[in-house]
């Protein structure tokens, strides 16, 4: 049995001093959260790592200022410091204060309050919800923190079928040929949003979620569509045929709507081709 086998109590006060010095640290970041951190700040990926990171070995960390040791992203605001990238705050940041080495025995958990007044006090954070947090390193993939995300991206869906069912010019205008799934040779492009990667791990599993290694999407296996039940926006509006005008009003308007759920949850929006979107959530 683990010593925190009965929970613990955890309450962040948001005052930021796990993230200050004096002493020297690692923030390590994914591939993922650097594309979420950029798009947050609403600069280029390579920018960010140019002004904000490093490489230590074949991993990136998050820079610190050199006389204090605190995070580069930890900003004074009204004479307190906060982070200026808390909704989009890589794993480490969100795992604490569960760390391996304050849990490593009742003493050192009890040490870290030195550092962290929220520890021991607020929410109960049972066994098997700490063993989850220490375990969850695509946060941006969790099921059950983004629940209401994935019923808000279904929504949408739901809202776009609906919208092409009423339209009688697009009645019978989709034959399920899958050309239009071979981006390369079919000449066209497939956009994106981070609600709808979410959306569909949360459906598929991270596990079964496939990289675009060439110019056919890689969902479509024989012609066919094998996650039409959970497919893009841009998937279920796209017709060979039909009314074009519709469908350029339809897709702004679902974009709207995805801009929308983001700025309610504080997700960085983003729209990419389906390749980029793909290999980005699925090489860490």
């Amino acid at each position: 049995m683990l010593w925190y086998a009965g929970g613990l109590h955890f309450e962040c006060r948001q005052c930021g001093r796990c993230c200050s010095g004096p002493n020297q640290g690692y923030i390590w970041v994914t591939r993922p959260e650097i594309k979420l951190i950029a798009d947050f700040l609403k600069v280029a990926p390579e920018q960010l790592r140019q002004r904000y990171l490093r490489r230590v070995g074949l991993r990136t960390t998050v820079i610190e200022q050199p006389n204090t040791k605190d995070c580069i992203f930890l900003q004074k605001n009204n004479d307190q410091k906060r982070c200026m990238i808390y909704p989009v705050r890589p794993s480490q940041c969100r795992e604490w204060p569960f760390w391996p080495d304050n849990l490593a025995n009742a003493d050192d958990w009890n040490r870290a309050v030195q550092k962290c007044s929220g520890i021991n006090r607020g929410k109960y954070y049972s066994f098997n919800e700490i063993e989850k947090i220490k375990k969850s390193k695509k946060w941006w993939q969790n099921v059950k923190t983004n629940s209401h995300l994935i019923k808000k991206v279904a929504e949408v869906y739901k809202w776009l079928d609906l919208q092409i069912s009423n339209n009688s010019n697009l009645a019978g205008a989709c034959c399920a040929c899958g050309k239009c799934c071979d981006f390369e040779s079919f000449d066209h492009k497939l956009f994106v949003t981070p609600l709808e990667l979410i959306y569909l791990t949360a459906n598929l599993h991270s596990e079964n979620l496939k990289p675009m290694k060439a110019g056919q999407c890689p969902y479509n296996a024989g012609g066919k569509c094998s996650i039409y039940e959970h497919r893009f926006s841009g998937c279920r509006i796209f017709f060979c045929k039909g009314d074009t005008d519709f469908q350029s009003r339809l897709s702004e308007s679902a974009v709207e709507k995805f801009k929308a759920i983001c700025e309610q949850l504080q997700i960085p929006y983003r729209y990419t081709d389906l390749a980029t979107a793909l290999n980005d959530f699925t090489i860490a």
